[in-house]
Formats: structure tokens, C-alpha cells, sequence
């Protein structure tokens, strides 16, 4: 895999392009929203939340001194915080954030991109660090996956 490819291949990329699908739909089939009244605010307490639940999670990352982008050997396994709640907060804020905008924008066909984005994200991202986080700290992670679930 060269260089850009491994950086373009990142959860914020696909949560970028998702995001811009979703602003594109708006635009393909105009008219197909939810016609919800509170749907933008909604939406937007989504993107604040999600935006938050990330925040948290790289303050984690920050305090343990261990990096936060995938693919790299983990120096600390977190478990504290945010990490109590969810294994990956990021990635769950990521959804929301998409989900946000969706609402935000009242774009009814670009829901289909939300389990599109998580089933991505845990297959391409989420799979192969649990794998790594088991074969690194063991019985730590398996005690705590048995606690805290993936997502929410």
C-alpha cells in the first residue's frame, strides 16, 4: 500500500466522503426529506455530541501519550474516560456526525450511508485494531470487550 494510499484510507477521509455523498444526494434527489420540524436540531446536537464523544476520546489518547491514528502498534491500552462507555468513541462519533448532517440537511436517501459508514469503518478499521489490541494486551482486552461494547 504506497503512502497516499494509507492516508487516504483513514476513518476521517471516509467519514469526509460520506458526508460529501450525502450533501450530493441532497442534490440528485431534491425534495426527499423527512419534513421534520425539529430534524436540523436534532441534527445539530448529533454533530455536537459526536464532535464531543471524539474530543474525548483524543484527550485519552493525549494523556496516555499513545497515537490515535489506526494501523499503529498501540503504547497504552485505554480503558479510562470516555473508554468505559465505548470501545471506539471516535468512530461512533464519527456516525453521529454523519447522521447529523443527514438530519440536518433532511436528505431522507442519504440514511442508507450511515450503516454504509459503520459497516466500513468496522471492517476495515475496527476488526483489525481489536485484533491487534488482543494480540498486544491479551486478557486486559478481553476483560474489558466483555464489559463495554463496540459501538454504544
Amino acid at each position: 500500500m504506497s503512502q497516499l494510499t494509507r492516508w487516504l484510507d483513514l476513518p476521517p477521509v471516509w467519514l469526509a466522503g460520506m458526508i460529501v455523498g450525502a450533501y450530493g444526494l441532497d442534490h440528485i434527489f431534491p425534495g426527499l426529506g423527512f419534513g421534520w420540524g425539529w430534524s436540523r436540531w436534532l441534527g445539530n446536537v448529533l454533530i455536537v455530541v459526536g464532535l464531543g464523544a471524539m474530543g474525548l476520546a483524543v484527550w485519552e489518547f493525549t494523556k496516555a501519550r499513545t497515537s490515535v491514528i489506526p494501523r499503529q502498534v498501540p503504547t497504552a491500552f485505554l480503558s479510562r474516560g470516555i473508554y468505559r462507555l465505548s470501545r471506539n468513541p471516535i468512530y461512533l462519533g464519527d456516525a453521529m456526525v454523519l447522521t447529523g448532517f443527514v438530519l440536518r440537511w433532511d436528505v431522507l436517501p442519504a440514511l442508507v450511508l450511515v450503516p454504509v459508514f459503520v459497516w466500513i469503518i468496522t471492517s476495515r478499521f475496527i476488526l483489525p485494531e481489536e485484533a491487534g489490541l488482543r494480540a498486544q494486551f491479551g486478557q486486559a482486552f478481553d476483560d474489558w470487550s466483555g464489559k463495554v461494547r463496540r459501538w454504544i
